[in-house]
């Protein structure tokens, strides 16, 4: 990672997932504080970036561009226009431009910045906040090979980062995107059911985020299918298995599957919507 030491990053917009994702780099020896910089036209925000980074907080964007090597542009997709625009001037070909904002395609940068400029596209996910994201990216432009593995390191300093065709990326949303909210209620339902079968809630509430915690880091460290996972747990005639029943007569998988399907659909009508 000593390669990466020197990398100067820049932040257009310094909101949570920027501080987060600034805070890993750091933290991860991806690159320095001295290295860091973001702007951002809400002082509160700059104040924050900087108290929990101990990176750089600067008024302009200008400078940003003036003085990073990769430039995250971390603004809400309505503010995009207006900063493309402002920074489009100041860029060359020694910038790689990696945008974090949902719902801005690569074929908007391009035609803004112009065909020649290297663009990586990122779907981020919350818990990049606590060093758990699950993310994917899609290279346009001329981004090449290299940018493509420093932007896969970059965010995997906060989790996971696997690169996918740009066409792929309303999926990524419909899924990693939007799945914490699918996982934060089920962890509150199997809370629910503590409670009501006697648990206190907040031991209910603290079993139910671990068991889940827990069962996804069987999945990723073993290699093996939930499937299997499941099987393992399931005993015939058992507890878990009467629970697996009433999980397959309330409709669990089709439930979570049509909530991807419709995630995903949402995506593509916001995506056409902002051409």
């Amino acid at each position: 990672m000593s390669e990466n030491r020197c990398v100067k990053v820049g932040f257009i917009g310094a909101g949570r997932m920027a501080t987060a994702l600034a805070g890993g780099l750091i933290s991860s020896g991806f690159t320095t504080a001295e290295h860091v910089l973001a702007s951002d036209k809400f002082e509160t925000a700059l104040t924050g970036f900087a108290q929990e980074t101990g990176a750089q907080a600067v008024e302009s964007n200008l400078t940003v561009v003036q003085q990073a090597e990769v430039i995250i542009l971390a603004v809400k997709p309505q503010q995009m226009i207006d900063v493309v625009q402002e920074i489009e001037g100041a860029l060359n070909t020694q910038h790689l431009i990696v945008s974090i904002a949902a719902g801005c395609p690569l074929s908007f940068f391009l035609d803004e910045l112009g065909k020649g400029v290297r663009m990586i596209r990122v779907m981020p996910n919350t818990p990049c906040m606590v060093q758990q994201g699950a993310s994917a990216f899609s290279r346009g432009g001329q981004a090449t090979d290299e940018d493509a593995c420093l932007v896969e390191s970059l965010l995997s300093t906060v989790g996971t980062a696997v690169e996918v065709p740009e066409s792929q990326l309303d999926a990524v949303t419909g899924l990693s995107g939007s799945g914490p909210a699918y996982v934060y209620q089920v962890i509150e339902a199997l809370s629910d059911g503590g409670v009501r079968m006697g648990l206190p809630r907040h031991i209910a509430t603290q079993l139910a985020a671990q068991t889940v915690k827990g069962a996804a880091e069987m999945v990723l460290e073993t290699g093996e299918h939930p499937g299997t996972l499941k099987d393992a747990v399931t005993s015939p005639g058992g507890t878990t298995i009467a629970g697996i029943h009433e999980l397959e007569a309330g409709g669990l998988r089709h439930t979570l599957m049509s909530a991807v399907s419709a995630a995903t659909n949402r995506s593509i009508e916001l995506g056409k919507s902002s051409e």
